[in-house]
């Protein structure tokens, strides 16, 4: 059996956010329409039930010990993360959004030195700053403008609430994928997110129509084709190399946020996405004993 090639963790990767960045699009009509926590919780659902027969019949066993505990953490952290972010996201822009999350990446790159013992190497570092370098460019072009409204205010904090918890998240999913199949890494996701998202259903739920349930199935198909992208790179490079990669998210909410919502482009856009790439491919670059901290 040949090895995978050394770059295909990285456009797994990039095609599972590309994905991410479409079903967030989708998920903000949705959220629009029934609330960020409905729309979460029946996105939950359908993920899982489109992902058990994957799982089932493609020779799944069910986990038990710390796996299933792990599955069980992630699962909170991404309700958690997703419904604070798709509320903060009907208060803003899509792209304005995706460019204060861009937090999270540089806060999981050290978080994954501390939980999972990774070496920081300085092309990571380099790749990451410069990556975030083109987030502060593009994030000062769009908040330096017309004032906030007190909505837009909290929509920004959702935003930044969502963005730590996804730093505890990226750094979990490459540990979770060292222990479990992309399969199984998205099926119980879905799952438990829909088990914790569950609880409060009796006093939050509002039960969309046919047009918002389409929109959230949709939502929920992307999301899952997304996450085994995703988990099926992690599973196959360290954390820290693939982190700089969340960066190009902005590429493919801005492409969104123009097609859906009818958001323009300007120089400051280009110039900040310029620098993003250009940190994305540092940080991919193979590492050497001369490189490596």
């Amino acid at each position: 059996m040949h090895r995978d090639h050394p770059m295909m963790p990285f456009v797994a990767v990039a095609a599972g956010i590309a994905t991410f960045s479409l079903m967030d699009g989708v998920m903000k009509s949705a959220s629009i329409a029934v609330g960020a926590y409905s729309a979460m919780l029946f996105r939950s659902l359908i993920g899982a039930g489109l992902m058990l027969p994957i799982w089932h019949f493609g020779g799944g066993h069910w986990p038990r010990g710390d796996t299933l505990r792990l599955h069980a953490l992630r699962g909170a952290l991404s309700a958690g993360l997703a419904t604070s972010f798709f509320w903060g996201l009907v208060r803003l822009p899509l792209a304005e959004a995706i460019a204060l999350s861009f937090v999270a990446p540089l806060i999981a790159l050290y978080l994954a030195a501390v939980m999972l013992g990774e070496r920081i190497e300085r092309r990571s570092i380099t790749g990451s700053l410069i990556g975030f370098a083109g987030v502060l460019v593009i994030a000062a072009a769009r908040l330096t403008g017309d004032a906030y409204t007190t909505e837009a205010a909290w929509g920004i904090g959702a935003i930044m609430i969502s963005a730590v918890l996804y730093a505890f998240n990226l750094v979990l999913m490459r540990k979770q994928a060292q222990v479990a199949s992309p399969q199984e890494v998205t099926l119980f996701q879905a799952g438990f997110a829909a088990l914790w998202l569950g609880l409060a259903a009796p006093w939050l739920v509002v039960w969309p129509d046919a047009d918002a349930l389409a929109e959230i199935g949709g939502g929920a198909l992307l999301a899952v084709i997304s996450l085994l992208l995703i988990s099926w790179g992690y599973g196959r490079a360290e954390a820290q190399r693939l982190l700089p990669l969340e960066y190009t998210a902005f590429i493919w909410a801005s492409v969104v946020g123009w097609f859906m919502f009818d958001e323009g482009l300007t120089g400051w856009t280009v110039a900040g996405v310029a620098l993003i790439v250009l940190g994305c491919l540092i940080a991919a670059r193979k590492p050497t004993e001369q490189t490596a901290l």
